[in-house]
């Protein structure tokens, strides 16, 4: 496996030390990841939805958790106890983990699952502090002003 240098990025950025484990999980895992098949959707400019074909699968055989960032999937079938004879048997059941990492701000709001299908509903809500604010251009003498009560 090839690695990523993100040292130059580094140089001008603050706060992305995670990326780079985060790229190199991501880079390990791709070939792995491929049960059970789901897609990532945008509905607009804050809110996605995660769906994943869990079909065979019964709400108790399925979790979902997030935590630091990381929202993770895990289906579990109960052990089987049918005395059905296959000749063929293309429905997969086996037990299964996805992880998907979060951007900051973005919650799992939703989930619900229809017709072999798990649908999770996620919303970027970002904090009004960091949302961007207009700043007024004002005189200088007010400016300095300001600067001398700040100071006192």
């Amino acid at each position: 496996m090839a690695t990523i240098d993100l040292t130059p990025l580094y140089r001008s950025t603050v706060g992305f030390d995670r990326l780079a484990p985060m790229l190199e999980t991501a880079l390990r895992n791709d070939h792995a990841a491929t049960y059970p098949p789901y897609d990532i959707e945008v509905i607009d400019e804050n809110r996605y939805a995660i769906t994943i074909a869990v079909a065979g699968f019964e709400r108790s055989e399925l979790d979902i958790q997030v935590e630091k960032g990381v929202l993770t999937l895990r289906g579990k079938k109960d052990a089987a106890t049918s005395d059905r004879r296959y000749l063929h048997q293309g429905i997969a059941r086996r037990g299964f983990e996805r992880k998907f990492n979060l951007a900051d701000h973005v919650e799992v709001t939703n989930a619900s699952l229809q017709n072999g299908l798990l649908m999770i509903s996620l919303v970027r809500e970002i904090p009004e502090a960091m949302k961007p604010k207009n700043i007024p251009i004002g005189d200088t003498a007010a400016v300095l002003e300001g600067a001398t009560e700040q100071s006192a």
